[in-house]
């Protein structure tokens, strides 16, 4: 795209069918999120300036840190796709273990006229050299290089971004994250039900997306799946500015007279809503996609009954974001690194978590946090895989054999496509008919398939995966945990209205979204912004999160 066109307004005509366009290829991809990032324990890294897409066409001039050379290694070692460009929003995700000694070395590779810049780890004790003196930490002049060390103390999720003129260069795109993993890892999360949960990923196929088994040394913080969301917004005016500054400033010579910027950072309208560096719905394409090379991270989780979702959180922009993740509540476990433990005398990896139940997450800038976002079908009232005895199809005739918590987890279940199903809803199609209602055998009454809030989603259907409607009205498949062949006999859901692809991801969609309205748009229109959706996917269904 030239230069002359990148900060050419779009009319508001112009821009509705660009975004639904885009929507439209959410039925395209396989996307997934994880954690991705790079590992150490020496980093080097430049900040430079570079050009972020959003979906309305607009490509707006940014700054972020990125990669000074091939990095040590990414993570997880499961993803092998990864690159690590020399400016990237956010910026690369810092991967290291508890108790080790970190190294930065940050070379500024800005314009000129933006004068030095830096990096803050809140948090860590940092001891800093080379670079000159700032008002925050030391700082690289242009072309120079500053160098932080600092011991990873704790565990957790944290921020970094720039100590500089935080105002201008925050917004301009200058933070990203740090994970440092437990140097420890608790027993309970590599044992009993943690290793059961491994164990049936690994008979459908799965990959290990994680980074480590567990958020903190603590029996309460296994996990069996790992998402990093950083919430930013954008200000394109302040970018346009910067832009026309920097390039009237042209090669001047760094701290001379007339180079510098005057950028006004204040009144702050921004108009871009980001997830990751990216809006919805690029936020859905792949991890590493070859049409975002300065975003390289995703927003797009997915999940299978029952499964530990860890999400790790973080403010990085200058507005509180208040986001509710649709499907359950989310049990925060820490705080900028800081777990949550109930006051007892004695703490130890039995200590109890003490971190409250939300409904809606907020992140302040700057906070981070890590919790727990847990999804079985408890509570639906019917059988969400569509079990109907009375069918000659295997997988609809499946057993449920309650455990001590009532869940469908025993040795035996772990290759079956119900595995943690709750066996108390066992049986229980919604509808006994096509169509039907209470009064036809169902538990509850349902509107017409087409017209369900997520429509060609998932077809309309109330059940977890491609064949569950035809077992639940009564077709016929050949094959346990297959779909080599079957014949429906009922009409919900319509047939061809599974808009995935592959088709065979037919699960549920939570939508994941800013509780403020306006988030939830580009540049006004709605679909975008701040959003993305939550998949539980069935067990027929691979989740691989190399893409």
């Amino acid at each position: 795209m030239r230069e002359t066109k990148m900060n050419k307004a779009i009319s508001m005509s112009k821009l509705l069918p660009v975004v639904m366009l885009a929507l439209a290829s959410l039925f395209t991809g396989t996307a997934r999120a994880s954690a991705p990032g790079i590992t150490g324990p020496t980093f080097n890294l430049t900040a430079a300036p570079a050009y972020l897409t959003q979906p309305d066409g607009q490509a707006v001039y940014s700054w972020g840190y990125g990669c000074n050379g091939a990095p040590a290694g990414f993570a997880p070692t499961a993803i092998t796709t990864g690159f690590c460009n020399p400016m990237q929003v956010p910026g690369p995700t810092l991967i290291v273990k508890e108790g080790t000694t970190v190294t930065v070395n940050l070379t500024n590779n800005l314009p000129p006229s933006a004068g030095n810049t830096s990096i803050l780890f809140p948090g860590f004790a940092v001891t800093s050299s080379g670079g000159v003196t700032g008002l925050m930490t030391q700082e690289a002049a242009h072309g120079g290089t500053v160098t932080y060390t600092f011991t990873a103390s704790s565990p957790g999720t944290r921020a970094y971004y720039s100590g500089t003129q935080g105002d201008l260069q925050v917004e301009m795109g200058m933070y990203g994250a740090i994970i440092v993993l437990p140097a420890t890892i608790p027993p309970a999360c590599t044992s009993g039900l943690a290793a059961a949960n491994r164990a049936v990923e690994i008979n459908w196929g799965e990959s290990d997306y994680r980074l480590a088994a567990a958020a903190y040394n603590n029996n309460h913080a296994c996990y069996d799946r790992e998402y990093l969301f950083q919430f930013s917004e954008m200000d394109p005016r302040i970018h346009t500015q910067a832009f026309a500054q920097v390039t009237a400033a042209g090669n001047c010579t760094a701290g001379a007279a007339r180079c510098s910027l005057n950028v006004q950072t204040e009144p702050y309208h921004p108009a871009y809503f980001m997830i990751n560096g990216r809006s919805m719905p690029d936020d859905m394409d792949p991890n590493y996609a070859f049409q975002y090379p300065h975003q390289p991270y995703n927003g797009n989780p997915h999940m299978h009954p029952g499964e530990q979702v860890l999400l790790r959180v973080i403010g990085q922009g200058r507005w509180q974001h208040p986001f509710h993740e649709h499907g359950n509540h989310v049990r925060i476990l820490a705080r900028d690194g800081n777990l949550i433990v109930s006051l007892t005398a004695v703490v130890d990896q039995t200590t109890p978590l003490a971190g409250p139940l939300l409904f809606t997450t907020t992140t302040t800038p700057g906070l981070a946090f890590d919790g727990i976002f847990y999804w079985t079908g408890k509570g639906l009232n019917w059988d969400a895989y569509g079990h109907n005895p009375t069918s000659t199809d295997p997988n609809a005739t499946l057993p449920c054999t309650p455990d001590a918590n009532g869940y469908n987890t025993g040795v035996a279940a772990r290759s079956q496509i119900n595995y943690f199903e709750w066996c108390q809803d066992h049986n229980k199609p919604v509808q006994a008919a096509p169509f039907g209602d209470v009064a036809a055998g169902g538990p509850t009454t349902l509107p017409d398939a087409n017209l369900f809030t997520n429509g060609a989603w998932y077809s309309g259907s109330p059940y977890l995966g491609p064949d569950a409607t035809t077992r639940a009205d009564g077709g016929t498949c050949t094959g346990v945990n297959t779909t080599t062949s079957c014949t429906t006999t009922g009409s919900t859901p319509p047939s061809g209205t599974i808009a995935n692809s592959p088709s065979s991801e037919a699960g549920f969609a939570f939508m994941w979204h800013s509780h403020n309205e306006r988030e939830i748009t580009t540049n006004n229109i709605f679909p975008g912004g701040m959003l993305m959706m939550m998949l539980v996917d069935s067990r027929e269904f691979p989740i691989d999160e190399s893409m």
